[in-house]
């Protein structure tokens, strides 16, 4: 199977190079300039410009602007150059918000109202990306799929506390903590909020089985379910990194959304297994390691 995969000096796409997958990388300039060849390939799309919730709301219309430019420059290019088959990873930030729809999550309740206003312009630019997929596969017959991951996690992450996810920004805080020899970390919110995690080698192969196993017009949900508070994602942290100081919790900021599950019914149905995820203590235990090793030449830190 001919692949080439956009975004690959991101997480996911170096979690692709680490399963030592014959692939194609097209550099920014190659892609920006469309100067790889897609005939007759199959194209794993992750290229975005991406951020935590300060990033999107700081910069709300950049966001917008730029992943709007990025989808529609690869998929047109896909579209004119004959590519085989286009997988392109969308995020859980695409779907409304509270009151439009029902947990879990499910595909058909994407398009049911407004995503929340904190990052509604990459969120609408990702919207697009199926939109888009869509409108070329009903005129031109693109074979043209969407996926939609919930929290990633894993090597090569961003690691600035300005703008990372949540596991990240724990990770480096507990590490640096440790190894300045503090006595506390100080964590937003009360800790109480569940979300889902997924590690990124889990989303790798699961587009790789998209690709053999899926060829239908609506998106797919693809992270794995499961949900664990922050105060247990940030005991796991601790625990790995053997750092023993206090968790200061500042409820003083906020907490974010109590939660937001997801189904992955669809993906199961197609045959991926449960327990072909990565557990989160294993994946959070590979990370660190990781962040060990690297630390400080980590994305994120100057």
């Amino acid at each position: 199977m001919k692949i080439v995969i956009t975004g690959g000096t991101g997480m996911v796409g170096s979690a692709f190079k680490r399963l030592d997958l014959d692939a194609e990388y097209p550099t920014r300039t190659e892609f920006h300039n469309n100067l790889y060849d897609v005939r007759e390939k199959n194209i794993i799309h992750l290229a975005a410009k991406v951020g935590g919730v300060k990033a999107n709301t700081d910069e709300i219309g950049e966001f917008y602007r730029t992943n709007s430019i990025i989808n529609q420059k690869l998929l047109h290019h896909a579209h004119c150059s004959d590519a085989k088959k286009v997988v392109s990873l969308l995020s859980t930030c695409v779907y409304p918000d509270k009151p439009y729809v029902t947990y879990p999550l499910t595909e058909d309740q994407l398009h049911l109202g407004p995503p929340h206003q904190s990052n509604f312009g990459y969120a609408y630019a990702k919207r697009m990306v199926d939109v888009m997929s869509r409108a070329y596969r009903q005129q031109y017959g693109c074979n043209f799929i969407t996926a939609i991951p919930n929290n990633l996690y894993g090597e090569n992450d961003n690691f600035d506390l300005e703008n990372s996810h949540v596991i990240p920004a724990i990770i480096r805080k507990v590490w640096e903590a440790k190894i300045n020899e503090k006595p506390c970390v100080e964590c937003w919110g009360d800790g109480s909020p569940l979300r889902e995690f997924t590690y990124s080698e889990d989303i790798a192969r699961i587009l790789l089985f998209l690709l053999e196993n899926y060829d239908d017009p609506e998106p797919i949900n693809i992270g794995n379910t499961q949900e664990f508070s922050i105060k247990e994602v940030v005991k796991m942290v601790c625990s790995i990194l053997e750092y023993d100081g206090d968790i200061l919790w500042n409820t003083e900021m906020p907490s974010g959304q109590y939660r937001k599950p997801s189904s992955n019914q669809k993906l199961l149905d197609l045959g991926w297994k449960k327990e072909w995820y990565t557990s989160l203590e294993k994946g959070l235990t590979k990370t660190c390691k990781w962040v060990i090793i690297n630390y400080p030449n980590l994305r994120g830190i100057p």
